[in-house]
Formats: structure tokens, sequence, C-alpha cells
């Protein structure tokens, strides 16, 4: 997820590549789409990013057959959004927006390629679509990659050498051949770090992987590369987020290829279903960019964490099993069905005269797909850039089928109607062929609408039987994490925001708790926003008021180790660090200390509890009203306490720094 600012514009784009070729006004106006001067750009294809931010956590419990449902409307081609891109977060153990994803290298000396599920999903998307383009991408790296420093590059190789050796696991243990790797999210960049990690691609045989630079700004990067021949070199793709589909100057004279490589990132309802169709076409028609990639992938995270509902799709009930198709799917299968990386543009394409805009590509065998919207300004806003006021206008256009295709007697064709009264909404529907007289077509274009024109016959909009009704998350919950299924590191439903929490074998002294989740990270990450020095793991609905948590607790670190649980924890993601509710601290010290934010700025209550390191214990929070009372091992430690904060939130456990910690048998019963 972006958070950063966008970049310079250029407006308007080269003119002999977008100036549409208006032969009459009339009634309407008149467009030739034409390849015989030429070709545009190469198309790279259509993606969706997993990660930037744990948005894909709660997907990997869904029960089948939902789970399944949920990934073909994704990338089944031919079904939903068949997208052709699926870009992951290299998983670094940091907060990167909603959340924390693991490394597979936590330290130096450790490797494990089966943490996380961003492995699971790109195998999944591979299987559904096995010519799909795969991108990964840091936004954190582990603390060792620094030596203790909040940066990556004072040691280039180590970075290097920890980037590629996630690719090289990639096909070791997946069988994933990763296509394209990025430098640092939304982040500075290192010339010396991308020529290195070039070097180090290479040496390892990893010459087909190419390197996008820098997921940020068009400047400074464009600048540097036009100034640096070896730089000019190394990096194959200059991609910027949210550019407002304007590119700048220098990245088109670079004449590398330019991408939208994190744009979109909206509540997906039809207005971000229109800004998704408003930047498909014109960051090409604008800004001469040929792949657009969308944050994110699927909504699949609490919804109250920041940016809730921003992905293509909504799947946040796993508990439930119900989710949501939401149109920027089927806004997505407009370009997605009909097209694929490798086909190219036309030189024709542009601006509709009365607003809209109109793509056209080919695959150099005879077919043609022609993507038409006229999106509204209001019904098309995107999160990020400020969209400057525009007008659209119903009106006609009449488009001449020239050279190669005029003797194309008909085209499929795909419609969408965007509305804010859903009930007037259509959706990816087919409508009869439209027949083309002497190489020509009319259409009456209103506003907010998509069409698509192909010679392509095979658009279907996928169907599966409604799934279960919406469900909140259930008052009364337990995990004893001895299941372990679905076999992930991290138990169902938890929601890593500082730290890594994962499913651990203790050989202790186990006695009952041979199954565990256990805090794993003992130094602070190199963050991208600003982690908080405690770990913690979000669980449950955040309308909770009244609950009572109960977790066994394990403090592994003598003397300065401690653990929590919570309750009515109000903020998660990237504000993690402000978080407040009402937190239950132990310690090792024999002390415990009861407290309204993540920060123990606020104590409300402190005292001894005989609490020591390396034994088991039980610790209840019962929060009711505005009182509170805690117990440890079944007894009253504390009671009928006043409190203060938030009224309602989630449930959570956590350790008062990065080190190492147990919990078992977990439960809360919530109201």
């Amino acid at each position: 997820m972006a958070i950063a600012a966008w970049g310079d514009r250029v407006s308007p784009a080269p003119v002999l590549l977008l100036l549409p070729l208006l032969v009459s006004s009339g009634s309407g106006a008149d467009y030739v789409l034409d390849s015989r001067g030429g070709l545009g750009r190469e198309f790279d294809g259509i993606g969706g990013l997993s990660g930037g931010g744990a948005t894909s956590r709660l997907l990997v419990n869904y029960p089948e057959p939902y789970r399944t449902q949920i990934l073909d409307y994704l990338f089944k081609p031919g079904f939903g959004a068949s997208l052709h891109i699926l870009k992951v977060e290299i998983g670094g153990d940091a907060q990167s927006t909603d959340g924390t994803e693991p490394s597979h290298m936590h330290y130096e000396d450790d490797e494990n390629f089966f943490r996380g599920y961003e492995w699971w999903l790109m195998r999944e998307a591979k299987k559904r679509n096995p010519s799909i383009t795969l991108i990964g991408l840091p936004w954190a790296f582990p603390g060792w990659v620094g030596q203790g420093e909040n940066w990556p590059y004072d040691f280039p190789d180590v970075t290097a050498y920890y980037v590629v050796s996630w690719i090289i696991g990639a096909k070791q243990y997946h069988d994933l051949d990763i296509d394209y790797v990025g430098i640092w999210n939304e982040r500075s960049f290192d010339s010396k770090y991308i020529k290195l990690l070039r070097l180090t691609l290479d040496k390892a045989g990893l010459e087909r992987v190419k390197i996008v630079a820098c997921d940020n700004l068009w400047q400074p990067i464009s600048y540097y590369t036009l100034r640096d021949s070896e730089l000019h070199r190394v990096i194959d793709v200059i991609g910027a987020h949210y550019p407002g589909t304007f590119t700048a100057t220098d990245a088109l004279k670079t004449g590398k290829k330019l991408w939208a490589s994190e744009d979109y990132s909206t509540f997906n309802d039809e207005v971000g279903g229109g800004c998704w169709a408003r930047i498909l076409n014109q960051n090409y028609v604008n800004g001469n960019m040929t792949s657009t990639i969308a944050w994110n992938l699927v909504a699949s995270y609490y919804e109250e964490l920041p940016f809730g509902r921003n992905g293509l799709m909504t799947a946040q009930e796993p508990w439930s099993g119900h989710y949501t198709v939401e149109c920027p799917i089927w806004i997505t299968a407009h370009t997605t069905q009909f097209t694929q990386p490798g086909w190219h543009y036309l030189q024709t394409v542009g601006h509709l005269e009365k607003g809209g805009s109109y793509v056209a590509l080919t695959d150099g065998k005879g077919n043609l797909t022609i993507i038409i919207e006229t999106m509204s300004h209001n019904h098309s806003a995107c999160i990020r850039p400020p969209l400057p006021s525009f007008t659209v206008s119903p009106q006609n256009a009449t488009f001449y089928v020239n050279g190669p295709f005029s003797q194309l007697s008909a085209l499929q064709v795909w419609y969408s109607k965007l509305d804010f009264k859903r009930s007037n909404m259509t959706l990816f529907k087919q409508l009869a062929p439209l027949q083309l007289k002497k190489g020509a077509f009319s259409l009456e274009l209103d506003t907010d609408e998509v069409y698509t024109l192909t010679t392509i016959t095979t658009g279907q909009k996928g169907f599966y039987p409604d799934p279960p009704k919406s469900q909140p998350f259930p008052s009364h919950y337990k995990d004893d994490f001895d299941a372990r299924n679905p076999p992930f590191s991290e138990a169902p439903n938890f929601a890593d925001q500082s730290g890594v929490y994962e499913y651990f074998t203790n050989t202790f002294d186990p006695g009952e708790h041979v199954f565990t989740l256990r805090q794993v990270v003992t130094q602070r990450p190199i963050t991208w926003v600003i982690d908080p020095e405690q770990t913690i793991s979000i669980i449950g609905n955040y309308s909770w008021t009244n609950m009572t948590v109960t977790c066994d607790i394990y403090i592994e670190t003598p003397e300065t180790g401690g653990v929590f649980v919570a309750g009515r924890v109000d903020k998660g993601g990237s504000p993690a660090r402000g978080a407040k509710g009402l937190f239950f601290w132990v310690f090792a010290d024999g002390t415990y200390s009861v407290t309204i934010d993540l920060l123990r700025k606020v104590v409300l209550k402190k005292g001894l509890s005989g609490v020591r390191a390396r034994e088991w214990h039980t610790l209840t929070l019962h929060i009711y009203g505005h009182l509170a009372s805690g117990m440890l091992n079944g007894y009253p430690l504390w009671k009928d306490l006043n409190i203060e904060g938030p009224h309602n939130g989630w449930a959570a456990i956590g350790t008062k720094s990065f080190e190492l910690a147990q919990f078992d048998n977990f439960s809360v019963d919530a109201s």
C-alpha cells in the first residue's frame, strides 16, 4: 500500500502516439483505428498486489470450496478478473500497512521457505494461469540485514543476497519462476545496490529475472537512469506509484517500459470500479504505462485496519465463508479476458471528444480488442492523487477500423454501466455482436460506461452459487494451536501488527503445552513505518465492547521479558504504535501493570504478580462496561478497576519487546 506522494506530471503525453484521429464532427466524433503506421508499446498486463501489508492474511483461512472460488475469480483465465500479473511482498517481519509478513530469513543463519502465505498464493495463481507474471518486492527487511541500522544499503551485498535467496527459494521449494524483482517499496534507492543486485542475480544464474525501479516516484530514478549508463543497462522497468495517469518527461526519455507498479488503492464500491476503469485506459492514453497493478489484490484483512476494502474483491470472513465479488473484478475483465501480455497497443488511442477514453490492442495475428470508458469525475476519483475537475457528456462515437482490420464484419460486445444506485448497475454483460458496415461502427455512449469490442470469443462472466451469508466474528472463540489447519505458519485469524507469531513445537518442558504460538522476532526489523517497540497480534470483532480474554503465557526472556493480553484494541496497521485499549501485562521480574496504551505511557494499576520466566501461567482479562478485572492462574490479581479509553476494539496478545515468548489455549468470550 502506498502512502508516498506521486511524481511530477507531463501533459499531454507524446502527440503522435496519443491524439485520436477526428474525421468529422457532425452529431458525434469519428475515430480511426489502424495499425498501418506501426504499433504502439507492448502491453505487459494487468495485475494485483498481495501484501504490502498482509492484505491476503485472512484468505488462507477460508474453508473449501469458498477459497477455491475466490482464487478462481481472481486468477482463472476467461472467468473473472483473469489477472495477468501477481505481485507479492517479500516479507520482512515488519508492519507494511495492515500487518506484518514473515521473512524467509528471520536471522542470518535461518532459512524457511514455507513461512507465510505468499508462496501458497503464487502457486495457486500459477496453477490457474501458468503464464502469469510473478513479481517480488520488499517493504522491510529483517534487522540482521542492516546489522542493527535501519537502512538496507550500508551492506548492499547482504541485502542483495537476502533478496536473491528469496527468488532461489521460490524455485527450489515451490517451482515458481519469479519474473521481476523490485528494490525497496516507496523508499530511497541506491544506484550501487541496484547494480549489485543485477550482478548477484546473474551470478546465481537468474539472468531472466528483470529489475523494476524504484516503486516510488518517476523522479529521481529516471533522472539518474538517463545519466548513468550502467544503471540504465540494469533497470528493465521504471515503476511509479499512483501516477495519476501521467508520466515524467525523464521517464519517457529513458526508453524503458513504464508501469503503474502500484495504483488504485480505492474502496471497492462503484466509485472504486470507476477509478479502476478510468486508470486502466488512461494510464496508457496519458502516460504510456503498459502495466497497471492494483493495491490490493483482495481485501482479506480486518476491515477496520487502514484502507479497509481497498481490494479488487472482498474476502474478510473465513469464519463464515462469506465473500463478495466487487465491481472492480468485472472492470478488470473488460481488459484482461480479451488481451494478453505481448499484445501491442495501436498508436491510434486517445480521448473521446466529450470525455472518456479508448484504447485498442492487437496480437498481430488479426485479433483486435477495443476498450472504451466514459467515467465521470464523481464516479472515478481514486484515493490518490487528487483528480482535477473534468466533464463527461453523452456522445455518439463512430469508429473506423482500417488497415488489416478493415475486413472485420462483427465484434463481440461486453458492457458495464456503473451507477450509485446498485439496482441500476450492469456489470460485464455480453450484448449481441456488433455488425460493422464497411469497417465502421457507431455507439451511443452514456456516462460511466465501459465497452469492450473484440474479436475474442472466449469471454465469460464466471459464476459460483452465492457463498454463505455474512456473519460477525464468533463471540465465543478458542484456539489451542494444536490443529494447525490450514497448515500455514500463522494461526487462523490472528493478524500480526508488529513481530511475527508462528506455530511452534515446544521442546523445553512442554507438559501440556506441546504445540504453541510463539513470537519469534528478537531484533527490530528495518522498518517501513514506525513500528511499535512491542509486538502485537490482534484478533476478533472490532465492535466488541465487553469481553473475557484468557491465554496461557510463557515468558522466555529472564528478568527483562514480558507479555500481555488485551481487549478493546483500537488501532492496527501503520498506526499500531498508537494503539489504545486495555492491556494486562506481566513481567519476568515478578511485576504486573495495567495500561490503556500499547506504549505503556498511561498506567492504571501496577503491583507484584510472582510471575517468572520459563514457567507457564494463565492470564485472564475481564472487561465489562467501565470496569475491568485481571486474574492470574485462576485467582484475582486486580479487580473492579475503573477504566478509560476506547469503548470497543479487538482482542490481542503481545510482548514487551522483540523477544521470544509463547502463547497457548487462547480464548475470548465477547459481546
